[in-house]
């Protein structure tokens, strides 16, 4: 320990660098205090918000059911509930330091697992039967858990069998440590998760019938147990996902839609909608990835949340929500497909001629996409200034033209209007051999969604919505890389638990081989 030094034998600049290094020491430690606090001000907030809503939810687990809600609705929220109750618990525990970690609570005795079943046996043992004593340590028993594995359509059980090794000179026990899993209590290894989560998200399978296919398998699987499965996952999988969007947001060129959900909050009796939102990289980029963004409404700022300080090119339809993305810089890029369906509409109604016309011009300039679709950007610009352009601009004439003689207001007008005051963000492409002629690669992306929303019917609440987002980020993404969607799942919830926080996007669907 320093001693303090003698004043009376101090200079008068020493005694002022002495006084101003004090002071600074004094300062530094007074902003780390306010930094501290901060964090624990913040940190008690987010404990306070996650506490009160896992009371709302339990609230609704336990409490009186909506009679407005039927058997298999109910069937499908109480799966959201206990997955959301799962998620928090998970983020709760997170949160807590040692000193705060609530004691483990009761849960109902775990049934042995089908004797029928295959087993695998793997076996841990320590790295060397020596001890560090020097002597020959002696095996003097083992320790057995068993975990339920799942490749498709087979279930096997992980035998895993750890043996006791002693010491007897200095009468050390030892043991090797069990691999660590996502769900380390459980009984679920990556395989099962992966299984359970493209089952619910890519094939959309709830919950419950999931539950009655294993056990018609000879599996008893509850549903509840299930949900918490799930609702742990999402929270594990979260920081890939962010990891993705830091990715996404170099990219120069984004698609971006959005598509209606319903969703139905805790204890409420009927359900509003909340909105999808994907963003998704182009046809021709080299990063292939798709995020979709769970958003309570369809508001612009939803839009300008996710996008954050990216200027790049949106490729979107002329939804209002955008607008003020493009004051801030965003370019605006217009959607074809969407001029076209104007075209398309009028002459399903009316056999409209002139419909008819747009419709041939429009397809002429998709023909040179078509046959530009493999080509370099530098070559498909070439490709699209000698013969898509002189097309568009004889559209544009022809429009211009036909607008004069149609009534305002009549269905032709409107259609002609809406490709009018866009041409120049529908024509935009043609700048730029890297940009796509419409939004049609993103709308794709969110055909799972309609697909889903038959089987699911709902979204239980916000955080449910933005779990789906964060699980089926990862497995449109997988698909889009040419990863089959189980391997990709099992494998990178075999290696996130001790995967490092600085090589996390290692196990991007982009980056990710298969471990050996």
């Amino acid at each position: 320990m320093n001693m303090p030094p003698d004043l009376s034998q101090l200079s008068p600049d020493q005694l002022r660098h002495l006084a101003a290094t004090l002071m600074s020491q004094v300062e530094e430690k007074d902003r780390a205090l306010a930094q501290s606090q901060e964090t624990l001000r913040h940190t008690e907030q987010v404990n306070q918000k996650l506490t009160f809503e896992l009371a709302l939810l339990k609230r609704h687990a336990f409490g009186k059911r909506s009679e407005q809600l039927n058997v298999l609705q109910i069937s499908l929220l109480d799966e959201v509930v206990d997955a959301d109750i799962a998620a928090i618990e998970a983020e709760l525990e997170a949160l807590a330091t040692p000193a705060t970690v609530p004691a483990t609570k009761q849960k109902p005795k775990r049934q042995p697992l089908p004797d029928d079943l295959p087993r695998v046996e793997i076996r841990h043992e320590p790295d060397s039967e020596h001890c560090t004593c020097g002597c020959q340590r002696r095996r003097i028993g083992e320790e057995i858990s068993e975990k339920l594995d799942y490749t498709p359509g087979v279930f096997t059980v992980e035998r895993h069998i750890r043996g006791k090794w002693v010491c007897d000179a200095c009468e050390t026990l030892i043991q090797a440590p069990m691999p660590v899993h996502v769900i380390d209590k459980g009984i679920p290894t990556s395989g099962l998760l992966a299984q359970v989560m493209i089952a619910k998200y890519a094939d959309h399978q709830p919950l419950y019938r999931q539950s009655q296919i294993f056990a018609r398998a000879g599996v008893e699987i509850p549903r509840s147990t299930l949900a918490e499965w799930i609702g742990i996952c999402g929270v594990r999988l979260q920081p890939l996902v962010d990891a993705l969007r830091e990715t996404l947001l170099t990219e120069p060129i984004l698609h971006a839609d959005e598509t209606p959900v319903p969703m139905l909050a805790p204890g409420k009796k009927k359900t509003h909608k909340a909105y999808l939102w994907a963003y998704a990289t182009t046809p021709y980029a080299a990063l292939k990835a798709v995020i979709y963004d769970f958003a309570p409404g369809r508001g612009g700022q939803h839009a300008r949340d996710f996008l954050d300080e990216w200027k790049g090119k949106l490729i979107c339809d002329d939804y209002g929500g955008y607008k003020q993305s493009f004051a801030n810089g965003v370019t605006e890029i217009g959607c074809m497909a969407h001029a076209r369906r104007k075209f398309v509409d009028l002459h399903v109604a009316g056999k409209s001629q002139i419909a008819e016309q747009a419709i041939e011009l429009i397809g002429q300039l998709y023909q040179v996409e078509r046959e530009a679709q493999s080509l370099s950007g530098e070559e498909r610009q070439r490709r699209r200034d000698t013969r898509a352009r002189p097309i568009a601009d004889a559209l544009h004439r022809w429009m211009l033209a036909h607008r004069e003689k149609v009534p305002n207001g009549s269905a032709t007008a409107k259609a002609l209007d809406y490709s009018l005051k866009r041409w120049t963000a529908l024509t935009r492409y043609l700048d730029d051999g890297r940009l796509p002629i419409d939004n049609n690669r993103v709308e794709n992306l969110i055909r799972p969604w309609a697909l889903g929303r038959s089987n699911w019917l709902f979204a239980g609440s916000l955080r449910s919505g933005q779990r789906a987002a964060t699980i089926m980020s990862l497995i449109q993404t997988a698909k889009l890389n040419g990863h089959e969607p189980h391997a990709y799942l099992k494998d990178v919830l075999a290696r996130l638990p001790t995967q490092k926080a600085s090589q996390i996007h290692e196990l991007l669907p982009q980056h990710w081989k298969p471990a050996d």
